[in-house]
């Protein structure tokens, strides 16, 4: 920080010599030439006069620059407004120079018109300089005749060459009215230091952040924001940008790299920013356009963006069934809102309810059925074993029979990563769904998308909105283990992954188990470390994180697939298909309905020990917890 303001004070001083040197120059070559002009002789105590008119034109001019803070304009990054000021303190130069020379000879030998030429040659010399700067610096020389943003906040933009280019762009066709005024750009990976994209200079590269930032402060009096986009984006990025903007304090907002500049309050999503995937939507159009679609758990997070993706392609009728009431009226205002000539039908009722089923499903007659509805809260479903049995597999098996009844065409079944070799009952719960679900379609025509993904980022009972509750409250943040690690996506992205998967069944025989490109898992203490610092604050300084230990049913690290499954691509950027045979024992329907009956008589003990047979990975789960107690 020292050597930043060490830099910056030399440039002001620079800055400031500059302007005053030209105004002495001007006045002493203004009166010279005034005089010889004329042929006549010098007169006497005209050496005395020149020097004296200049010295107080230079400290006019040094002490009108410093009131006006001219001396802190960055020559770069002038505008129309920097010029009108420079004009000003011109104009408070003379304002200050003449009582000063009447009080010494009341004008004496000093021409009018001579200060009229001079202060006219001085202003040509400033902008003369200026222009040289501006043209070295942003092949730009009359930019400061440009307005910029009345008011603009200023910022410092961290970016590929690319997605910079189309920021910068598109600020400047606002025309003056943007709110943001790019002081200069930082690249992401090598830079070119001394050229300019756009008319913006580039300062460095990404490194040098914390640098230029306590400069660019010393120089304006306030950290000025820092604006991200395109590669800058990347987790990577964003991590060790948050890092060096918390400790300075400095606000950090976020810009499309398509160069839309709607500004955007940096979100945990930034975090997980991926390629942008280029989907093909005539799929999922051909499904969902004129189809009669029903959404199950359609109050939910991932079911209520489902249903507004769906109703996008214009469905004939789409139908959302929740069992939760409040969440049933906001999803149905929301899609109502932003879909007007939709044809909505939001219906209460439980995926346990067969009675209820068979009605909707009578009404709706749907074409597509996508099953979300399920108990998901892992710490909260080892507490409630024969609820979640209940709604994760009887529900979904409720749902897969009446579809088949109702000959649906098309059902998709929102599964998760937790079902791989399952060490909870939430997942044990989804696996075995999945097992039971391909079985029922094996019955008729119904051919199942199962799709397994992680978690979705911001849903509710995720770790984000608990995050930053305990934020705002002043911490601590509580983590369950320092290397507890977690698959996250946006609910957007995936959402029109599942639709794209469902789509891909259509000349399939049977039930197609998917998985969805979930890039890199994410350490659950560096998401909360990041969320803090989006918040300006330093983690361990402002906010604490706490290690509580893992939950129940808790893994340090989930997985996708099983190692006896392999996954193929389907031609659908982010969706592999999963090939593997999967064995169950011969008894699995048997145990399957006594599971179901021990449930519904809310046997705990009893339906935990078939849940463990039916699902031998999460059976050897039980086994090992059971060693564990006794030997304790």
């Amino acid at each position: 920080m020292n050597l930043a303001n060490r830099q910056a004070k030399r440039a002001m001083a620079l800055t400031l010599a500059f302007d005053v040197v030209t105004a002495g120059i001007a006045m002493a070559v203004t009166l010279t030439l005034r005089w010889t002009a004329t042929g006549f002789p010098l007169p006497s105590g005209f050496s005395t006069l020149v020097a004296v008119a200049s010295l107080a034109f230079v400290v006019s001019a040094a002490a009108a620059f410093y009131l006006m803070r001219i001396h802190r304009q960055v020559w770069r990054h002038m505008g129309l407004t920097d010029a009108i000021q420079v004009l000003q303190a011109v104009a408070l130069s003379v304002l200050i120079f003449l009582p000063v020379v009447f009080f010494w000879n009341r004008l004496v030998g000093l021409p009018r018109s001579a200060l009229v030429v001079a202060v006219a040659v001085w202003v040509a010399m400033l902008f003369i300089g200026r222009a040289v700067a501006l043209a070295r610096s942003t092949q730009r020389p009359l930019q400061f005749f440009q307005p910029l943003p009345k008011d603009a906040t200023k910022a410092l933009l961290i970016g590929d060459t690319v997605a910079a280019a189309s920021v910068i762009s598109k600020l400047r066709r606002e025309n003056g009215k943007a709110s943001i005024r790019i002081l200069g750009l930082l690249q992401t990976g090598s830079a070119w230091p001394g050229r300019a994209i756009r008319g913006v200079p580039v300062l460095g590269d990404q490194g040098q952040l914390e640098f230029i930032l306590n400069m660019l402060e010393a120089r304006y009096g306030a950290v000025p924001w820092v604006a991200v986009t395109g590669e800058a984006r990347d987790p990577k990025n964003m991590s060790e940008i948050l890092e060096v903007t918390a400790r300075l304090g400095a606000k950090v907002i976020a810009y499309p790299a398509d160069g839309s500049v709607g500004e955007q309050v940096i979100r945990p999503r930034d975090l997980l920013a991926r390629p942008e995937r280029k989907l093909n939507p005539q799929p999922v159009e051909d499904l969902i356009r004129g189809a009669r679609v029903l959404v199950t758990g359609g109050g939910g997070t991932i079911g209520l963006e489902l249903a507004r993706q769906c109703a996008a392609f214009e469905p004939q009728h789409l139908a959302i069934l929740d069992a939760a009431e409040y969440n049933l009226y906001r999803a149905d205002m929301q899609l109502r809102r932003d879909f007007p000539g939709l044809k909505l039908s939001a219906i209460l009722g439980n995926v346990r309810d067969t009675v209820r089923l068979e009605q909707t499903f009578g009404e709706i007659q749907p074409d597509v059925v996508i099953h979300a509805a399920a108990l998901k809260h892992v710490p909260l479903m080892e507490q409630h074993i024969c609820e979640a049995i209940l709604t994760n597999i009887e529900g979904a098996m409720n749902v897969t029979r009446t579809a088949l009844k109702y000959g649906t065409r098309r059902m998709v079944f929102i599964s998760t990563d937790k079902a791989v070799d399952p060490d909870n009952v939430m997942g044990a719960t989804k696996r075995l769904a999945e097992l039971a679900i391909s079985r029922i379609s094996q019955r008729g025509t119904l051919t199942p998308s199962l799709v397994r993904f992680g978690n979705v980022l911001g849903s509710s009972g995720s770790v984000v909105p608990l995050f930053k509750d305990q934020i705002k409250e002043g911490g601590p943040v509580t983590v369950t283990h320092p290397d507890v690690t977690r698959y996250f996506m946006t609910v957007e992205e995936a959402s029109a992954l599942v639709l794209q998967a469902a789509s891909l069944t259509k000349d399939c025989q049977s039930a197609q188990l998917f998985v969805l490109d979930m890039g890199d898992p994410i350490r659950i203490e560096a998401l909360a470390e990041a969320m803090i610092r989006m918040q300006g604050m330093v983690p361990g300084h402002h906010i604490d994180i706490v290690h509580t230990g893992l939950r129940p049913g808790e893994k340090l690290r989930e997985q996708l697939i099983y190692d006896y499954e392999n996954m193929q691509p389907t031609g659908v950027d982010g969706v592999s298909s999963i090939v593997g045979e999967t064995h169950v024992d011969d008894r699995f329907d048997l145990m399957l309905a006594s599971l179901l009956r021990a449930a519904n008589r809310r046997e705990r003990t009893e339906a935990l020990h078939l849940l463990g047979r039916l699902v031998p990975e999460y059976g050897a789960t039980l086994m090992m917890s059971d060693r564990g107690a006794e030997g304790a």
